[in-house]
């Protein structure tokens, strides 16, 4: 069923609506893992590592925390699946560098590029939200199975540069970013708790559910609910819309 939204713009979460939960805990998780020891080591006076370096020693309570310690917390938190900071940062750097090697090709579900495409084409300005870093998905996006998303997104945000996805707050911010007023947004999300905030914040809500996904037996709380992207029109201020062929 074709669910209609008017804004101006659309943002998007990751794992679980546009791409799959599996391919990142068992492809992308695997694969940081086995490099944080090289990027700690050898990569550690560059400013983005160094900081993250201190800022896994502030959460640990430990300024003086050795290398070793810094990747043991680290695949800690990747085996708790923790939307730390400083994990997210240095997994962006790891898998950034492995799409640019052709180690890694990101996931996407087959109807999110053709969505993406016609909503950029009519004019909906799209914009990605994730707990991975700004440097992850911007590699996420350009190494995609089907060519280079990239040039379709007009902003990147991340918990770092934005705050907790379950905050009414960041939401807030990147409407103010945005200088799109917080109804014309439309948030796509398979968590209900980030769901939630954004609705507090005045977004647009549709709470996406792919079979295989963590949350595709959990009801939405009241939010719309999409099978897929093909479901959702999208229609601007100026009355077009974004339609998606079916």
């Amino acid at each position: 069923m074709t669910v209609t939204f008017e804004a101006d713009a659309v943002v998007l979460d990751i794992e679980g609506t546009t791409s799959a939960t599996g391919f990142v805990t068992e492809v992308l998780y695997p694969y940081s893992r086995r490099r944080f020891g090289a990027l700690l080591n050898e990569r550690n006076q560059e400013a983005d590592v160094r900081r993250a370096i201190d800022q896994v020693r502030r959460l640990l309570g430990d300024p003086r925390a050795d290398l070793t310690g810094v990747e043991r917390a680290l695949n800690t938190w990747l085996d708790e699946d923790r939307k730390v900071t400083p994990l997210k940062t240095l997994q962006g750097i790891v898998w950034a560098e492995g799409f640019a090697r052709g180690d890694l090709v990101s996931h996407f579900y087959d109807d999110v590029a053709p969505a993406l495409r016609l909503w950029h084409s009519e004019g909906v300005r799209l914009h990605v939200y994730s707990s991975g870093s700004v440097a992850a998905q911007r590699a996420w996006f350009t190494h995609s199975a089907g060519g280079d998303l990239l040039p379709l997104i007009d902003g990147l945000f991340d918990t770092e540069n934005t705050g907790p996805k379950q905050s009414p707050e960041s939401y807030r911010a990147i409407s103010e970013a945005l200088t799109t007023p917080p109804g014309r947004i439309l948030f796509l999300s398979d968590r209900p708790a980030e769901l939630d905030a954004a609705r507090e914040a005045g977004w647009l809500t549709a709470g996406v559910r792919r079979p295989g996904e963590p949350y595709h037996r959990h009801g939405a709380g009241g939010h719309p609910l999409i099978e897929s992207f093909a479901d959702v029109r999208v229609r601007r201020t100026d009355g077009e819309d974004a339609r998606n062929p079916r």
